[in-house]
């Protein structure tokens, strides 16, 4: 099984989700070269705002983009929503 870095799974949400890179700049309010280092370079650090931000408009776990794994257990075990997610990266405004 393949190991898949940051950068690799943050290009692929965008993929899964159908965002081009243009499109996710915008939606974070940052430049397009930006959205590309995150995208292609794993050693490059990325804003917890924005990863959130990027999970939530890609319909990924941020787990997932962070670290690669997933939550675990059936709906109602404490796992936090895209939407819980959304609210807490708008309040660091």
């Amino acid at each position: 099984m393949p190991e898949f870095d940051r950068a690799d799974r943050m290009r692929k949400s965008l993929k899964h989700a159908g965002v081009s890179v243009n499109e996710m700049a915008e939606y974070l309010g940052i430049t397009r070269e930006t959205v590309s280092r995150y995208a292609n370079h794993a050693d490059v650090k990325v804003p917890l705002q924005t990863m959130r931000l990027w999970a939530l408009r890609t319909g990924v776990p941020l787990e997932w983009l962070q670290s690669g794994t997933t939550p675990n257990g059936p709906r109602g075990d404490g796992r936090r929503t895209s939407a819980d997610e959304a609210q807490d990266a708008r309040s660091l405004d």
